[in-house]
């Protein structure tokens, strides 16, 4: 395939009007394409123009070229298939579009560039969702959670992007094209990182375009390791079933010791106990806090992730619902605990008190506690078990004890 000539007027004028953009457009592919709704997609590091491409000025065709060259820059594309793949049916592939958009678009025009209009952008966007910040607060995952956790939500920024005339430009990695992917959570990322920096510096070194911004985006690629690996990760080293002494029975090797210290009439070795497993299978008991403000999504990424984990290690589950009491208290059989789950009427509003979930999870003894929750209440005292405080807040606050985990990671 040949290199575009619908945009190489535009990646030309990139070179003088923006050297950031110009040189992360090297890293991309650029082609031709017939039969687009828009006048340009992006597919992984594939870019590819459309005959409404041609027809825009000048002036909008270097706007929309650097459009796309930052989806490829910020792996959009990459982490729309991440993101789909763990959240499966449940993934709303426009409200990504609607994010990645927004975050791209407001900073090509804090660039000085110009963009078909009207263009959907962050202000724009925040202000509908009734939301504070700029670029150095939002990144894609955590404005997409902040869509998809309420129809409310959702359905504002669906209208933000049908008045501001969006149209679909983003397919996920994987998708038919033959868009080149990377792997975002390994050399692929690094070498992005690696190329805006490079590039961010030499627009910074020019005073002008992409590199005025400097690193005052959030969204720029960075290392992340997902709540999920992060959740499986402490369930399975709290699960992990460990030998304990048996006092009253001596081990093989000082039985050994001692038939030949009798037989030599040397003095008896020191006792060593023998090594059993521990007899009662593990227990998760997973505790949801009625009075938090939490979204269908979060409970069900948490509840697969447990009862996968719960499988593996053929642990038995428990649920607990609470608000300042106890509201549900039951077994949970992991083949069929989704469907409970989901037709559980749960009290709505009050205050929360953890105290007292605390206490029944203690007469449970379980290997671990999983507490999804808003984290606003009184804790009481340590437990002697592994607490893990699963929250939906992107910038949770630290608790007292226990391992805090934010859900929007």
């Amino acid at each position: 395939m040949t290199h575009s000539a619908r945009a190489t007027r535009a990646l030309q004028a990139l070179t003088e009007a923006d050297p950031a953009l110009a040189a992360l457009s090297l890293w991309c592919q650029h082609r031709d394409a017939e039969g687009l709704e828009a006048p340009a997609e992006t597919t992984g590091t594939l870019i590819r123009y459309g005959p409404g491409f041609a027809a825009l000025p000048a002036h909008e065709q270097l706007g929309l070229a650097g459009h796309h060259i930052l989806h490829v820059a910020l792996q959009h594309s990459d982490r729309m298939a991440a993101m789909e793949a763990r959240m499966g049916a449940g993934f709303a592939p426009d409200l990504w579009q609607i994010a990645s958009d927004a975050i791209v678009n407001e900073a090509i025009e804090q660039a000085g560039h110009a963009l078909p209009r009207p263009a959907l952008t962050l202000s724009k966007l925040l202000v509908r969702l009734n939301e504070q910040g700029g670029l150095a607060d939002w990144d894609c995952e955590r404005l997409y959670r902040r869509m998809a956790d309420t129809p409310e939500g959702a359905g504002r920024a669906r209208r933000q992007a049908q008045e501001d005339g969006q149209k679909p430009d983003l397919r996920p990695c994987g998708a038919n094209g033959g868009g080149k992917g990377n792997d975002t959570g390994g050399t692929g990322q690094a070498e992005w990182r690696a190329h805006l920096a490079r590039a961010m510096a030499a627009g910074a070194t020019a005073g002008f375009g992409l590199g005025v911004l400097g690193r005052r985006m959030a969204d720029w690629p960075a290392p992340r390791t997902p709540w999920e690996v992060v959740l499986r990760r402490l369930l399975a080293r709290a699960t992990l079933r460990r030998p304990k002494p048996a006092p009253l029975r001596p081990s093989r090797a000082w039985l050994a010791g001692a038939g030949r210290a009798l037989q030599t009439n040397a003095p008896l070795p020191p006792f060593q106990p023998r090594m059993r497993w521990q007899g009662a299978a593990p227990r998760i008991v997973l505790a949801l806090d009625c009075s938090a403000s939490l979204a269908d999504d979060s409970l069900r990424l948490l509840l697969a992730e447990v009862q996968a984990i719960a499988r593996r290690v053929q642990a038995s589950l428990h649920l607990l619902s609470f608000d300042e009491g106890l509201h549900h208290d039951m077994a949970l059989d992991p083949a069929t605990a989704r469907a409970t789950l989901a037709t559980l009427e749960l009290p709505q509003g009050g205050g929360t008190d953890f105290r007292p979930v605390m206490a029944r999870a203690a007469e449970l003894a379980p290997s671990a506690l999983v507490i999804l929750s808003d984290m606003d209440g009184p804790m009481g005292a340590r437990p002697r078990f592994p607490v893990i405080w699963a929250t939906p807040q992107a910038d949770p606050k630290q608790a007292p004890f226990g391992h805090v985990l934010s859900l929007s990671a």
